[in-house]
């Protein structure tokens, strides 16, 4: 089935979000077991940024392609998909349907989605005068120039034209940078069936949502290092019932902690002081 243009944000945004879950599920969770000389080996993934290339890394990306076509007043999405077939047909994440003369398909990180151009030019378009905008930016009413923030500079141009795409992804870039800023935590949410009835659950369809999402992969990384961590205070903190006056008789709380371990006769731990 084919995708319109709010589908194809909406795809952008998992694009992005799936990036930000690499980056630190797979990537600075394996240069942690890298600095923390844990013995293990390097667990390969999917890595998406050629996907985002495609979409939006200018010159030649969908969406530059797409604001380009929308400045021209001749431009139609039949003139719009003929662009992007002839800039695009070297890519490895792009193709062109062969029943379609104006469809096009990309190679998304969880599969192939077919978008429809027919709307593309216009719904790219945002027919808000920047003259009303920049008024309404000014009132003294907090939320009405809240409503009407100013215009990045790239969108902007001598020829007055605004992108919705290129708003919404100038938007999504700052929502990725305040994320980027936290100390993230994940939830996925998985369908378990197709009918969305309860006391379902259709195993072939739940475990390809776990491997698009990276699941799989992210379980294989943890099960590699030591996913339980805790600073040397905390350990004793928690564990030192086993041996009460623990830290009276070691010089220290990582000697400390080395003790509780042997006490508790594990085997399959790591002490280190490269401890985040």
């Amino acid at each position: 089935m084919s995708q319109i243009f709010e589908q194809f944000c909406i795809n952008l945004t998992n694009e992005k979000l799936q990036q930000h879950f690499n980056q630190h599920v797979f990537k600075m969770e394996q240069e942690e077991y890298t600095k923390e000389e844990i013995d293990w080996s390097y667990i390969e993934f999917v890595d998406n940024q050629d996907v985002l290339d495609l979409i939006e890394k200018k010159p030649g990306d969908v969406i530059a392609l797409l604001d380009e076509a929308c400045m021209f007043p001749r431009s139609t999405h039949e003139t719009f998909a003929e662009k992007l077939y002839q800039t695009l047909k070297d890519n490895k994440r792009f193709s062109k349907p062969k029943l379609s003369r104006t469809d096009f398909t990309i190679n998304h990180y969880a599969g192939d989605v077919m978008y429809q151009t027919d709307l593309f030019l216009d719904k790219n378009k945002d027919y808000v005068v920047p003259e009303h905008a920049a008024l309404l930016c000014a009132s003294k009413c907090s939320f009405v120039s809240g409503l009407f923030p100013p215009l990045h500079e790239e969108s902007t141009k001598s020829t007055k034209f605004s992108s919705i795409a290129t708003q919404f992804k100038q938007q999504l870039q700052s929502l990725l940078e305040t994320l980027s800023a936290t100390e993230p935590h994940y939830i996925r949410c998985v369908k378990p069936n197709n009918l969305l009835k309860p006391g379902i659950f259709e195993n072939n369809d739940v475990l390809q949502q776990l491997r698009c999402g990276g699941v799989m992969e992210a379980i294989r990384i943890s099960c590699a290092g030591y996913p339980t961590r805790k600073n040397f205070d905390e350990f004793v903190q928690r564990f030192s019932i086993m041996e009460p006056k623990v830290l009276k008789s070691c010089p220290d709380e990582m000697t400390a902690c080395k003790r509780l371990l042997d006490k508790a006769n594990l085997k399959d731990y790591q002490v280190t002081l490269n401890h985040r």
